[in-house]
């Protein structure tokens, strides 16, 4: 099958049922992609590097971690094939405990498949816990760039953890300066929390980056050749690229990722769930070919599997949420429904299992929008709550912490994306009675980009700071959070550039929190 099949699948009134038939084809074609090529297979003649998107790893375990690659000669190309031809291209990958490549440990070769858009997803077993590694790939005579990766702690070890997280990176909107500074930490791992990618047209001038552009990015994204070569744009970013080879990464998708305020089968734009749902499918299959998923996160069609559990030694287990698949829709007259879900029962009752069965000291929930109430009026008469964040939701988020409460759950942590502010929040049992208990601190962290410069404060955020008196935190400029776990403590550094606009935007820490272990308070660092 090839890439313009998809799309022209992806553009036809076919139903979920047929959807399903023709993903079941593709997942042939993509398993036999992840066995490994033969050596001696031929190398087609490219015009030029194929590795101009970059390498990254991710879903780091105590023995291993995915490699991933994406061979693009042209990466621009407007059919979304980045230059490559048609055929399978064998290439090497080898993975080392050194970043000179000399001390080789792992090595192979992988088949990059045109029905994938020529990505590599390798996953690397036998490898030993908590040990950096470095990894490449080459194609004929042309070699990646080295990336660094790091497998997780053995369970028994109380091994510190550095990570980062970060969301909302609208290339159009700036310049990626908060991920040169992330690449330059030095991170056991880095978590993104969604939109990635904004399906948004893109003028001929590409907005602040002031790059020309064809005429296939001035068009909202729809289809699999467009959602490829909008990946191809972001990730031809050299500062995302240096971030994406740092260390290892997470990755969940988020509204934009596929169509803004989009859940579960519905649109907001009110189309029809099959014409959604062909655009999602679209979606999903460009999303995982352009992250560093395992091959089992394959999507079916319009699904994919994308809620994990990844645990870090004895300190920490990351909890990584899906929100947008499983959710009802959006309505706040009826957020307190208690039919009304925001994970699914499916994945409610998965997170409460594993919460409950953690021996972690701290949980650490990976979640894409806010999670404590935002009243936005300061009118004590009067409420205004977002319905697409879990305020929309609320009898699902007083049950979750009712279950977080029953299952004596150690240290829940809530870290978050989406809103591009920075917030600090403490998270009540009852959010209408400031003295109720404190179960757990959010830590949503501002965007990459989206939303330009900003602003230390705001009007606005002064009205959110009075009407909330949880709320302990607001700004409103760009970056991204990096985190330290210890045993007793969480500290969490709340990095901001000064602008976006320009390429020559500087990173600094605005304000740190430090969370105690068994006192669920946000205290100044």
């Amino acid at each position: 099958m090839k890439p313009d099949q998809w799309c022209r699948l992806a553009d036809s009134p076919a139903t979920r049922r047929q959807m399903f038939g023709y993903a079941a084809g593709v997942a042939g074609l993509v398993a036999l992609g992840q066995v490994p090529a033969g050596a001696s297979d031929p190398v087609p003649a490219l015009s030029a590097n194929p590795f101009t998107l970059g390498v990254s790893s991710g879903d780091p375990r105590t023995d291993s971690v995915v490699l991933w690659t994406r061979l693009a000669t042209e990466p621009l190309a407007d059919d979304g094939r980045g230059g490559m031809p048609q055929v399978t291209v064998p290439v090497r990958w080898e993975v080392a405990e050194d970043d000179g490549m000399r001390k080789v440990v792992r090595r192979g070769v992988a088949g990059a498949r045109p029905e994938l858009a020529h990505a590599v997803h390798v996953e690397v077993d036998g490898l030993r816990p908590g040990r950096e590694y470095w990894y490449r790939f080459t194609v004929g005579n042309e070699t990646s760039r080295v990336g660094r990766t790091k497998t997780a702690p053995d369970p028994r070890w109380a091994t510190e953890i550095a990570f980062a997280y970060a969301s909302c990176q609208q290339w159009e909107t700036g310049f990626y300066t908060a991920y040169r500074d992330l690449a330059a930490q030095d991170l056991d791992l880095i978590g993104h929390l969604g939109d990635y990618i904004y399906e948004l047209a893109i003028g001929a001038t590409g907005g602040q980056r002031r790059t020309p552009l064809s005429s296939a990015h001035n068009a909202a994204v729809m289809t699999l050749s467009q959602y490829r070569l909008r990946y191809a744009l972001v990730n031809a970013d050299p500062d995302l690229q240096a971030a994406r080879a740092a260390a290892p990464w997470f990755v969940m998708v988020d509204d934009h990722d596929v169509e803004d305020n989009w859940g579960a089968d519905l649109s907001p734009t009110g189309v029809t769930p099959e014409n959604f749902l062909r655009r999602r499918a679209a979606a999903f299959r460009a999303y995982f070919e352009n992250q560093p998923l395992r091959p089992s996160s394959l999507p079916d069609s319009p699904d994919m599997s994308l809620h994990q559990r990844l645990r870090y030694g004895s300190l920490a287990t990351f909890h990584i949420l899906d929100e947008r698949q499983f959710r009802s829709p959006a309505d706040i007259t009826a957020r307190l429904d208690p039919n009304r879900t925001m994970l699914g029962a499916q994945q409610e009752s998965w997170l409460l299992d594993g919460l409950g069965r953690s021996r972690s000291t701290w949980n650490i929930l990976a979640n894409q929008v806010q999670m404590f109430q935002l009243d936005r009026l300061t009118d004590p008469g009067l409420q205004q709550l977002n319905p697409d964040t879990w305020d929309g939701y609320a009898a699902e988020r007083d049950r979750l912490w009712a279950g977080i409460t029953a299952r004596q759950v150690c240290n829940p942590v809530v870290i978050t994306g989406d809103a591009h502010v920075n917030c600090a929040a403490e998270l009540k049992a009852d959010f209408a009675d400031p003295g109720s208990p404190t179960v757990g601190v959010e830590l949503l962290a501002t965007s990459i980009t989206s939303g330009g410069n900003g602003s230390d404060t705001s009007a606005a955020g002064q009205e959110w700071l009075a009407a909330n008196p949880h709320l302990k935190f607001f700004n409103n400029q760009r970056g991204y959070i990096r985190c330290r776990v210890a045993k007793d403590t969480l500290r969490a550094d709340y990095v901001v550039v000064d602008k976006v606009t320009t390429p020559d935007g500087a990173a600094s820490v605005r304000r740190s929190f430090v969370v105690e272990s068994g006192r669920p308070a946000l205290q100044d660092a």
